[in-house]
């Protein structure tokens, strides 16, 4: 049985973020990384958008401002010196006046973005960086439980690589797409947990020209504290609306939305999208937020035939479904091709439409254009990423003596920024 100082079960961000650290104090360390898909998956590879400033990507359970500063220097520095460069931002001046008379919050953040081409690149150059320092690598190879043996701990996995294998130190960090083998390891091993915490929404598309504040800041940052509500992930350019593939509590595919762009080396298709999510906190009864949103996504599949359902403002505001038939009027379509034209209201409770309609009305005022007829309204969009561990050591994201569980999959993070300086911060267990 193959023995690693330190086993990673996710090669995101988190992973990076702490493989790097421990490579640049102990390059002699052993180290082994299994990952799931073909290559590394989540943010670097969809986007790759960057977020430099707190509290963006740092959720307050665990990070303040004074935490995450010297993470986020370590975690700039890492990406920077591989070709991410901040972007230049306009007079945000009428927008902000506009949005704090309205009681709306624009965070000025600094961003970079290197789009999916460029983050694909990216990840290449890292597993090729990782390799050439001895790292070794198991994709397409699933991750399946670990237990404690002796003074090591092993693990078992299976795929196109099946096995078993010992280390000193474990990392799950599985990113948001992990969140069911996150929940499925908390339960085995009777690590407590608060899953009670939940991200739902809508995906908006529209002419970059309805949206033109994209021309001064890539990725604007709006904060609706009335509503309990913000903007999300904005992508313009070569911009597209994507559907992301998941399993469910009963072993069932769902489909939810995302966006993303590819570089600006790449053709613009004139088109701008980007989340509406609001945040909601279960209290009692309620057992699980994920399991929550997981009906949630389920009812939407079944209303759009297994796909996700988008809706047109004009059909909105007229209380009708969009339908394929009434397509055939506008100048634009999805980009989403099996997106299905619906009625989000049959499936949207009305805590979530109403809060994101209202915000749509306030942030139409302060850039006019958005609720223009022809713009889509895509669901759902759904993070899964707030498990919300009760940590043995917080400071390292320690969930017991030499297991570690960080990144978006368990609360720590919501973006490569955060989940990078998580990885960073589980580094300082191990070395």
């Amino acid at each position: 049985m193959a023995y690693f100082d330190l086993i990673c079960i996710g090669s995101g961000p988190t992973t990076i973020g702490c493989v790097s650290e421990v490579l640049k104090k102990s390059p002699e360390k052993k180290i082994l990384i299994i990952e799931e898909n073909p290559m590394s998956s989540g943010g670097l590879r969809n986007d790759c958008k960057m977020n430099w400033t707190f509290p963006v990507g740092f959720p307050e359970t665990y990070w303040t401002r004074e935490t995450a500063e010297p993470y986020l220097a370590v975690t700039r520095d890492f990406f920077v010196a591989r070709g991410s460069e901040i972007k230049s931002k306009g007079d945000l001046s009428k927008y902000m006046q506009k949005a704090e008379r309205l009681g709306v919050t624009l965070l000025n953040i600094e961003q970079s973005h290197l789009g999916t081409d460029g983050g694909i690149k990216l990840i290449h150059s890292i597993v090729d960086e990782f390799k050439s320092k001895g790292v070794e690598f198991l994709f397409n190879t699933k991750f399946t439980d670990y237990k404690k043996a002796a003074d090591k701990i092993e693990i078992s996995y299976t795929g196109e690589s099946e096995g078993t294998a010992t280390c000193t130190d474990l990392l799950i960090a599985p990113g948001r797409h992990g969140f069911e083998t996150v929940k499925e390891i908390m339960a085995k091993h009777d690590l407590k947990s608060n899953d009670n915490f939940i991200d739902i929404g809508v995906r908006v598309e529209t002419k970059r020209e309805n949206y033109s504040i994209v021309n001064d800041y890539y990725d604007p940052k709006f904060i609706f504290e009335k509503h309990k509500t913000r903007t999300f992930c904005t992508n313009s350019g070569n911009a597209r609306v994507v559907q992301e593939k998941y399993e469910g509590e009963e072993g069932e595919i769902f489909y939810t939305v995302n966006g993303h762009a590819y570089s600006a080396e790449t053709e613009p298709n004139g088109m701008v999208n980007f989340a509406i999510l609001k945040s909601v906190k279960f209290t009692e009864p309620l057992a699980s937020g994920h399991l929550f949103a997981n009906q949630l996504a389920n009812l939407f599949m079944m209303a759009g035939g297994g796909h996700p359902i988008y809706q047109r403002i004009e059909d909105i505001r007229l209380h009708k479904r969009s339908s394929v038939e009434g397509e055939k009027n506008f100048d634009f379509q999805p980009t989403l091709k099996s997106a299905i034209p619906g009625d989000l209201t049959m499936c949207m409770p009305s805590k979530f439409f109403n809060a994101i309609w209202s915000t749509l009305k306030q942030l139409d005022t302060i850039v006019p254009g958005v609720l223009n007829p022809q713009t889509i309204l895509y669901a759902p969009e759904i993070k899964f990423y707030s498990q919300a561990p009760v940590y043995l050591d917080e400071i390292c994201f320690k969930l017991e003596e030499h297991v570690f569980g960080a990144g978006d999959g368990f609360g720590t993070s919501r973006g490569i920024t955060g989940a990078f300086a998580s990885g960073v911060r589980v580094s300082k267990g191990i070395i």
